[in-house]
């Protein structure tokens, strides 16, 4: 069976001919159209950046230097790295809201274990690497929770991070009292704070994981089964792809990033807050990312160029504001029409292969 949705790989990657024989001339065809379509969701934004680099030259001439676009890339890194974790679990045809908790909490239980008391941490005075570990951890506890609850336990996705996105908010401020989590170890803030020359750490990273995860995407049997679980379950299963397995490792795949992002954005700041994920909302611009990136809310479809892409694009819309000065209670009001007019001119650009199937 061939699956429901587009995906940006071949579909005859799912299924392979057996071995020892060459697939059939359509099939062959399917995927060089595959490809294609892929290509052109690739480059369906690239109009809509090229414009934005014009209107932040125009807005103001600190907007083309090495400085501003290392800053755009810094402060971008954090929220890129969770994309790539939605992304994923889009891919599966699922969604966790709960990855800006994960963003927030995950950092927070660790640097509470590692700061003394007088900066309100636990007093366990725990070594700052054990502490990265202790993240890992976190994230990939809440990442197994909802799996489990979701594919073993047959319950919503969207209640069911919903609701794990409201217990952990009050684990993140409960656990500390609603304080923020200052002074934390060089060791604990080194992703989010330290440069390469001119060239932020956290930028680097964030590189590295788009493009690690594109290729695993692409090119590893595994990376091709998400694309198959999510544009056909029941094609997958037939075709021998552990589903639910597969479906539990992406949830907590998923919260891990999302937990590296979260310490991204401690050491960027320097601290931990309460209002860090949940409280700043950071899961609407991390779906709007993914998903004037191309990556398909139903599932099977998406790829990592384009998750950066859509990435990008917001981080150089908050920089031209910025720049602007443009007041604070007219900022989300231009974002969101900025997202809805990249959707729209991503769409014109791309033609069928970027529209969402009924």
């Amino acid at each position: 069976m061939v699956s429901n949705h587009a995906s940006d790989e071949p579909v005859g990657a799912a299924v392979p001919a057996p071995s020892g024989r060459r697939a059939p001339f359509g099939l062959s065809a399917i995927a060089r159209g595959a490809n294609v379509s892929a290509l052109v969701r690739e480059v369906a934004l690239l109009p809509v950046l090229v414009l934005l680099l014009v209107v932040g030259a125009v807005a103001s001439p600190a907007f083309l230097t090495v400085s501003n676009f290392a800053g755009i890339g810094q402060q971008s890194s954090a929220l890129g790295v969770v994309v790539v974790g939605e992304s994923l679990i889009l891919m599966i045809g699922g969604m966790d809201l709960s990855l800006e908790s994960t963003y927030g909490l995950a950092p927070m239980v660790a640097a509470w274990l590692i700061v003394p008391v007088a900066a309100y941490g636990d007093g366990v005075d725990l070594n700052p690497y054990l502490g990265l570990l202790v993240l890992i951890a976190v994230g990939a506890a809440v990442g197994l929770v909802n799996g489990l609850l979701i594919v073993k336990g047959r319950l919503n996705g969207f209640i069911v991070t919903l609701g794990m996105t409201i217990v952990l908010a009050g684990l993140q401020n409960g656990i500390v009292k609603a304080q923020s989590l200052f002074n934390l170890p060089t060791a604990f803030g080194y992703l989010g704070s330290a440069y390469f020359g001119q060239l932020p750490v956290s930028l680097v990273v964030a590189v590295i994981i788009f493009v690690l995860v594109g290729l695993f995407l692409r090119y590893h049997r595994t990376g091709r089964a998400i694309y198959a679980v999510g544009g056909n379950p029941a094609a997958a299963r037939a075709a021998g792809i552990k589903v639910e397995r597969l479906k539990i490792g992406v949830y907590v795949a998923g919260s891990v990033l999302a937990a590296i992002g979260g310490l991204m954005e401690a050491g960027r700041v320097s601290a931990v807050t309460g209002q860090q994920g949940y409280g700043e909302g950071i899961i609407f611009s991390v779906f709007a990312a993914a998903v004037i990136g191309g990556v398909s809310l139903r599932g099977g479809r998406g790829n990592m160029v384009g998750a950066a892409s859509g990435v990008i694009l917001l981080g150089l819309v908050q920089n031209i504001l910025d720049l602007a000065n443009v007041s604070n209670y007219w900022i989300e009001a231009i974002d969101g029409t900025v997202i809805l007019f990249a959707l729209i001119l991503a769409r014109i650009v791309g033609g069928e292969s970027t529209a969402e199937e009924r």
